[in-house]
């Protein structure tokens, strides 16, 4: 007969055995029973094969920073962190020795923090060998590409142009023809503004020329056109008008008008002054508009053909302030409307009911006595006097060095504009009256 006592005991210590290895199988997954599934505890295989995903979702760590492999305490996997936040766990689980061992452990159950220590024996040792998880899934690491260094461009290097072509690829131009020589320089702004305009040879004739050097404002629109198109109106104009009586005088008049009215058409606000030189029948023909220039020398002695054209002339405010502008000083400088400081100019829209594009013009004979001519912008005539250029186109026998040691000069006495300077030899044109 079974004793009661006992049997209660018995009955006692099984159903706590059966606790334990129901707690036992639903922990430990390498189990080969696959009878029931239980819902995985804190730290099962489940639930590390997650922590890729959550360690995706943690703060960027360093790339000096390194993270050794370690194991949990509960489960005996073997977890590692990488600097791209990947999870590395070992492939099988470590099985406790017994179960009374594993059943101490359930108490140790719960979420606790991961403890990093340095154990590179262990990751090298690992068997089977440490393998990557969901790494294709985790974004990678875009680095910052180098910076390309560009070289800075070479101090010599600068830009500049004349006669009405677009940037060049130097600071100085220069030309030469049989009677002429002209040099170009940039100043100090970001782009060449002057110009000039040649054309030998009118009719085949050696003997007939125009000369023109202008100085455009406002951009480079209207010192382009006037450098392609004045001199072309002028003698369009000189054809039609043959039988005139004063027939130079109308022609450049007409020629300096026609272009103005052909610019303003373009509906550009930029404007040029401008001075000539026709030469024909052994006479010349000067003239202007603004503050460009030309001088003569007539045996050494420096004679100026143009008169600027200035808002602090006298007669040039008055003819301003009788059509209802005004003219005022400022810092020295005389300026129409708080604006141009040159009174006539062709283009200059915004300004034209002030800023005339009518030229005055001045004829002479030539004579033996007539040895040079300088055209040249106010960059020259700013710093450097009338006899001084004469002067110094006097001592040279090359034309090409008076117009670069006139720019010289010029710039050592604090120029900083454009400036352009043409010098004409008229003993060239001395036989072409009859």
């Amino acid at each position: 007969m079974v004793d009661p006592d006992k049997f209660r005991y018995s009955l006692c210590s099984r159903g706590r055995l059966l606790q334990v290895l129901r707690k036992y199988f639903s922990i430990v997954p390498c189990s080969s029973s696959p009878r029931r599934t239980f819902p995985a505890p804190a730290f099962s295989w489940k639930r590390v094969a997650e922590l890729p995903v959550a360690a995706n979702k943690r703060p960027n760590v360093s790339s000096d920073r390194k993270v050794h492999p370690v194991e949990d305490e509960i489960t005996g996997l073997l977890v590692s962190g990488t600097d791209g936040g990947v999870v590395l766990i070992s492939s099988e689980c470590k099985q406790p020795d017994s179960v009374v061992e594993h059943a101490s452990s359930l108490s140790k159950v719960g979420v606790k923090e991961e403890k990093v220590q340095e154990n590179k024996e262990r990751e090298e040792k690992s068997d089977p060998p440490v393998m990557r998880v969901v790494e294709s899934t985790l974004p990678k690491t875009r680095r910052r590409p180098a910076r390309i260094v560009i070289p800075k461009p070479s101090a010599d290097t600068a830009f500049s142009v004349v006669g009405g072509e677009q940037d060049g690829i130097r600071t100085e131009s220069e030309a030469e023809g049989s009677a002429y020589c002209v040099v170009s320089r940039r100043g100090q702004r970001h782009r060449m503004e002057d110009g000039y305009g040649v054309i030998p040879n009118i009719h085949g004739d050696d003997k007939q020329a125009f000369f023109g050097v202008f100085d455009g404002h406002g951009g480079r629109a209207a010192v382009d056109f006037v450098s392609e198109k004045l001199g072309k109106n002028i003698l369009t104009a000189l054809e039609e008008l043959q039988k005139e009586e004063n027939q130079m005088e109308l022609a450049i008049k007409e020629g300096f008008l026609t272009t103005d009215r052909e610019f303003l058409s373009q509906g550009v606000s930029s404007g040029a002054c401008a001075v000539t030189v026709l030469l024909k029948d052994g006479e010349l023909h000067a003239a202007n508009v603004g503050d460009c220039r030309v001088v003569i020398s007539r045996k050494g002695v420096a004679d100026a053909l143009t008169d600027d054209h200035r808002a602090g002339r006298e007669d040039e405010r008055n003819r301003i302030e009788n059509s209802g502008g005004y003219v005022t000083c400022r810092n020295g400088m005389w300026r129409v409307q708080d604006s141009l400081a040159v009174s006539r100019a062709i283009g200059d829209m915004n300004m034209k009911e002030w800023i005339i594009s009518e030229p005055e013009i001045r004829k002479i004979h030539l004579t033996t006595d007539c040895e040079s001519l300088i055209l040249a912008s106010d960059g020259l005539w700013d710093k450097v006097t009338n006899q001084e250029a004469v002067d110094v186109v006097s001592k040279h026998s090359s034309s090409m060095k008076s117009c670069k040691e006139l720019i010289e000069i010029s710039n050592n006495k604090g120029n900083r504009d454009d400036i352009t300077v043409m010098v004409i030899d008229l003993q060239k044109f001395m036989h072409s009256r009859g």
